[in-house]
């Protein structure tokens, strides 16, 4: 184990597992060099393009799409049917520096989607319900290494990611899969500008203006000169009818929440009425940002203290596996004294996860010693289950999550490349990280 770098400590993530040097590199050196497709589970029935539009009005369609974030793209072709953007979903959201293939669905009379640059699309036919968030088992990747200094070392970070897997157990014994610590990813938090989740705890403590004001307002040395001038001189003056003018046109979101505040900002009520002027997954990214962070926070505390991740110890609340194989949240155990080697056989066997929460109202926080640890990170934060209880799209009842993921995992050779495949909302560089130890800027 060894001390993360700066810039993921500042999103709770603290340490590497393995201690081995880093191979070095980089990755997303061209699309191609990240692929990512979606392991598909929408488990609705598709009927023929045909079928009655009152019946089946979701267009299903998978995309391959080249440079595109989700998001954006998702912009594009509501723009381009002259549709609102809230009848566009999909499975999950995805980098734009990647070649990704994921599922969609539009609401739509006709069947005729339009052509975008650096988008495949194939339609698979109609449903009578969108397809959602989380429709997916998980996703499979290909990701180049570029440039590595030490290609060499990536055999000897495997094997230590292989005794994570067998929860300590000798690497030479350890065999086939390994595992890391299931962090939220840097990307979660903003690659570029990663403040997203000291918006959400803004909106967690129900300082609405503080929210609003650091979303449009504070600034990254990571971002151009010229973007970081214009936020910080808003920032200064807020003067909001002026934001408009200063903020680069590709600050959308920033624009929306400026555009609301120009027209008045007296009251709590106005800051947050301007964040609600965002989509509604935007709205939810605040909030579920904050729950990561303070997720990233507790497993970085639980390594420190030298905690099992792949079996639990007393006070542990697990969660079984699902008819995939994967946790299932809405189905978990606090494990007591008496316990604990009967589910630890249940972990080995994959039929168990040991997780921690993602804090909402109705958290349920377990006892001993992985309680405490949740309870004191929420203390640091000056946050408690009920802060959740939101309006609108802000609210959340939370839920718990592995704490550890475990792979099959390929190493290839000139150049570098590692494949591998992970549950949805498990993260690729969460994996590629112990490889390369190099600043976030390198994996995204």
């Amino acid at each position: 184990m060894r001390e993360a770098h700066p810039v993921e400590r500042a999103v709770g993530i603290d340490y590497y597992v393995s201690g081995t040097d880093g191979v070095g590199g980089r990755l997303r050196d061209r699309p191609a060099d990240f692929r990512v497709r979606e392991r598909e589970s929408f488990d609705v029935d598709l009927h023929p393009e045909d079928a009655d539009t009152g019946s089946y009005p979701h267009l299903v369609f998978r995309a391959t799409l080249r440079g595109w974030d989700t998001n954006d793209f998702a912009s594009a072709l509501s723009d381009a049917l002259g549709v609102s953007r809230e009848r566009v979903s999909w499975a999950g959201t995805k980098d734009k520096h990647a070649v990704t293939t994921q599922l969609f669905s539009v609401k739509l009379e006709t069947n005729d989607l339009p052509e975008l640059d650096h988008a495949d699309v194939e339609v698979l036919g109609r449903a009578g319900r969108p397809v959602l968030f989380g429709d997916l088992a998980g996703n499979e990747f290909e990701v180049v290494v570029r440039d590595a200094e030490r290609p060499a070392n990536a055999d000897g970070i495997a094997a230590e990611l292989r005794t994570f897997a067998a929860d300590g157990a000798d690497s030479e014994d350890a065999e086939g899969r390994v595992a890391v610590p299931n962090f939220f990813g840097q990307q979660r938090f903003g690659s570029m500008r990663p403040i997203t989740h000291r918006v959400g705890l803004d909106v967690v403590r129900g300082d609405w203006e503080s929210a609003a004001v650091r979303y449009v307002c504070e600034s990254s040395d990571r971002e151009p000169d010229a973007t970081r001038e214009a936020r910080e001189e808003v920032g200064e003056t807020r003067d909001w009818q002026a934001a408009l003018d200063l903020l680069p046109g590709r600050l959308r979101y920033e624009r929306a929440i400026a555009s609301r505040l120009a027209e008045g900002a007296a009251e709590p009520a106005d800051y947050r009425e301007a964040l609600e002027r965002l989509p509604t997954n935007l709205q939810r990214m605040f909030v579920n940002a904050a729950q990561s962070y303070a997720f990233n926070l507790m497993l970085s505390e639980r390594l420190e203290r030298g905690l099992p991740f792949g079996r639990p110890v007393e006070g542990d609340v697990v969660c079984f596996a699902d008819d995939d194989g994967l946790p299932d949240p809405d189905r978990t155990q606090v494990v007591d004294a008496g316990r604990v080697e009967t589910v630890a056989r249940h972990c080995e066997r994959g039929r168990a996860f040991v997780t921690a929460p993602l804090v909402g109202t109705d958290t349920e926080f377990g006892d001993g010693e992985p309680a405490e640890i949740a309870r004191e990170v929420l203390d640091d934060l000056d946050i408690e289950p009920s802060d959740f209880s939101l309006p609108g799209e802000f609210d959340s009842t939370g839920t718990r999550r592995a704490i550890r993921v475990t792979t099959d995992l390929e190493l290839e050779e000139e150049p570098l490349t590692l494949r591998f495949s992970l549950p949805k909302g498990s993260y690729a560089t969460v994996v590629a990280r112990e490889f390369l130890k190099a600043d976030p800027d390198a994996l995204s």
